[in-house]
């Protein structure tokens, strides 16, 4: 009890490295390139403190500055890769996904929920099918994928929605779905039939379909998938065809999980 009153005191934590962590997260795919002002702004810190904490990024090499504007550079590939790589479960499922990929010949992915994205823990890569190149570490949006919409289908309901909520929307493709309620309807139909299957929503010519990964308990505690190119085959041919593959593995890792 004596630990945990001292560990609430706010005198044992470092504002400053708060600080600097509010600063990293506003980079993103969306963001490669921020200025002072821009930091200021996403984080609601004051301009010098925002100047303080991005300068001192670029003295430590983790970004780079053009006088204007400041970007990331690989070096805080690091700190993600050093936390991605103290997980457990990204070596117990490596295996897994690669015995997967070479059974079906398409590339497989094993995700967990932050926030409102997935981000991809590991992954084995058969035919790159997307535009962007995927890694672990990689992230997307929750809402409009396969493992996403499982991972979001494991939560409360209200919880799921205020998630969905609280994303962007904005479609990324003509096929994307934008309303909360139409999206909501699907989760809770993934969640339902025990899989997710997704046509063009994220990116034109891409199809996935996943399903959750459960530990001994029955807990979900990651999402599996399965990516593929869009063919003129209708989409629903998916699921007799890469569905028990799937399962297969899910039943597998429940042991080790």
């Amino acid at each position: 009890m004596i630990f945990v009153r001292i560990m609430n005191k706010s005198s044992d934590t470092i504002s400053s490295l708060a600080k600097g962590l509010r600063v990293l997260e506003c980079f993103g795919a969306e963001t490669p390139k921020l200025s002072i002002t821009d930091v200021s702004k996403a984080t609601g810190l004051d301009r010098a403190t925002s100047r303080r904490c991005l300068l001192t990024l670029y003295n430590e090499g983790y970004a780079d500055y053009d006088g204007k504007f400041f970007t990331l550079t690989p070096r805080t590939l690091r700190l993600g890769m050093g936390a991605i790589s103290s997980l457990p479960l990204p070596q117990i499922v490596q295996p897994w996904l690669d015995q997967l990929t070479e059974q079906i010949g398409q590339s497989c992915s094993v995700s967990i929920l932050d926030g409102t994205e997935i981000v991809y823990l590991a992954r084995a890569a058969q035919k790159r099918v997307m535009s962007i190149g995927l890694m672990p570490g990689s992230r997307l949006p929750a809402h409009c994928t396969s493992m996403g919409r499982i991972l979001l289908g494991a939560l409360p309901y209200i919880k799921a929605q205020e998630i969905v909520e609280s994303s962007d929307l904005s479609p990324r493709t003509r096929f994307s779905l934008t309303d909360p309620d139409t999206i909501m309807q699907r989760i809770k139909e993934a969640h339902d039939q025990g899989y997710a299957l997704i046509d063009q929503e994220v990116e034109i010519g891409l199809r996935s379909i996943a399903v959750p990964l459960f530990d001994g308990r029955g807990n979900t505690v990651a999402a599996l998938n399965t990516g593929m190119a869009a063919t003129q085959d209708d989409v629903a041919t998916l699921v007799p065809r890469y569905l028990p593959n799937l399962l297969q593995v899910q039943a597998g890792l429940r042991r080790l999980l």
